[in-house]
C-alpha cells in the first residue's frame, strides 16, 4: 500500500448506521489528534547524526531511509511506526504514520519548480508543512530565508530524519551553500557517516515540530503574542486523504501572513484514498477564503501538478 492505494479506514470510521454507533465513531476520531511537540535542536551535534547513513540526491544530503528503518527500534521509534508499517506492508496508516519515512515524489516536482521559477526565499519565514524528510524546507535554506520552521505528524520522522537532514546540510557546508539554482548533477551516494564540527548560523533558523495540523497550529499561535506568520508554506503530498482537508485549509488559513503564498504539490488523483489536487481545489473555492492557481502540471506517469494559493484579499 502506498498513498496512491492506501486505505483510509484507520483513521476515519464509516457513517453510524445507528446512534448506538455514534460515541464509537466519536472516540475514534479523537485518537487520530495527535498531539504537538516541539523538538528542540541537541547540542552535541555528532549525536544527530550518529550511525546516519547519509546519501545525496539534488545535491540535498539526506539519511538513508532504508537503514533508518533497519535500525529505528524501541527508544528511537517511540511511536512504533517502523514496526507498523512493516508489519502491515503499508507506507501509509492513517493516524498512526503518515508517510514521512520515504521521500515522494512530488518533493523532486518541488525541489525543480523552485528553480525554474527563481522561487524568492531571502529574508522569508518559511514552514515546511507534512515535511518527512525536509528536503523542500532545506531549499528555502540554501535560498537564504530568514526562518525555516519544519512539521511532520511523526515525532521518529523529525527526530531521526528531518533534524538529521538539516543538521547535514547546515554543518560543514553552511558556508558554500547558496540558492540552489546550480543544482543539476548528484554526486554519488556517501555512505561515510557525517562528523558535526559546528552550528552555522543557519541551524539556528530553524524549529521543529511534530504532532497534528490543528495542534502545531494552536501550539504556535499561543506560545508568542508576536508570533510572526509565514511568507511562504511549502506542502507536498498532504491532499492525499479527503478527511484532513478541513484541517489542513484551517492551518494554511491561521499561519499563512495575509500576503504569502502556500506552494502545494501532489498528485492528480489518489487511488484507494480519494483525494487529489482538483478535488482540494474544489474544497478551497468552497471556502472563498484562498485564490488558487495551477502553476506546474508534470505528465511523466500518473499527472502531477504545483498549486500557488494565496488568500483572496492579498497583493
Amino acid at each position: 500500500k502506498n498513498r496512491e492505494t492506501a486505505n483510509p479506514a484507520a483513521c476515519s470510521s464509516p457513517r453510524p448506521a445507528a446512534d448506538k454507533h455514534e460515541d464509537e465513531a466519536t472516540s475514534k476520531k479523537k485518537l487520530c489528534v495527535k498531539a504537538a511537540k516541539e523538538h528542540s535542536i541537541p547540542k552535541d551535534l555528532n549525536k544527530v547524526l550518529e550511525n546516519k547513513i547519509m546519501e545525496k540526491v539534488l545535491d540535498l544530503s539526506h539519511v538513508k531511509l532504508s537503514a533508518v528503518e533497519m535500525m529505528c527500534s524501541g527508544d528511537t521509534d517511540s511511536e512504533g511506526i517502523v514496526s507498523k508499517s512493516v508489519s502491515s506492508h503499508s507506507d501509509l496508516i492513517p493516524g498512526v504514520y503518515e508517510g514521512g519515512l520515504k521521500i515522494w515524489e512530488c518533493t523532486f516536482d518541488l525541489l525543480n519548480y523552485f528553480s525554474e521559477a527563481e522561487i524568492e526565499f531571502t529574508n522569508k519565514t518559511v514552514l515546511d508543512l507534512g515535511c518527512g524528510a525536509g528536503l523542500v524546507g532545506i531549499a528555502a535554506l540554501r535560498g537564504k530565508a530568514d526562518r525555516v520552521h519544519f512539521q511532520d505528524y511523526n515525532s521518529t520522522v523529525i527526530d531521526e530524519i528531518t533534524l538529521p537532514n538539516v543538521v547535514a546540510n547546515c554543518i560543514n557546508e553552511g558556508r558554500r551553500m547558496d540558492t540552489g539554482k546550480d543544482r543539476k548533477a548528484s554526486k554519488p551516494p556517501s555512505k561515510r557517516p557525517r562528523k558535526a564540527e559546528g552550528s552555522p548560523d543557519m541551524l539556528n533558523k530553524c524549529r521543529f515540530f511534530s504532532g497534528e495540523w490543528s495542534q502545531v497550529s494552536q501550539l504556535l499561535l499561543s506560545r508568542s503574542k508576536a508570533f510572526s506568520k509565514y511568507d511562504i508554506i511549502l506542502t507536498s503530498e498532504t491532499i492525499y486523504n479527503p478527511d484532513y482537508y478541513s484541517a489542513l485549509h484551517d492551518t494554511l488559513a491561521q499561519l499563512l501572513d495575509k500576503n504569502g503564498r502556500v506552494y502545494l504539490a501532489s498528485k492528480v488523483h489518489y487511488f484507494g484514498v480519494g483525494g487529489g489536487i482538483y478535488l482540494f481545489e474544489k474544497f478551497i473555492e468552497e471556502k472563498n477564503v484562498f485564490r488558487t492557481s495551477m502553476v506546474k502540471t508534470i505528465d511523466q506517469g500518473l499527472q502531477r501538478c504545483i498549486m500557488e494559493i494565496a488568500f483572496k484579499d492579498s497583493s
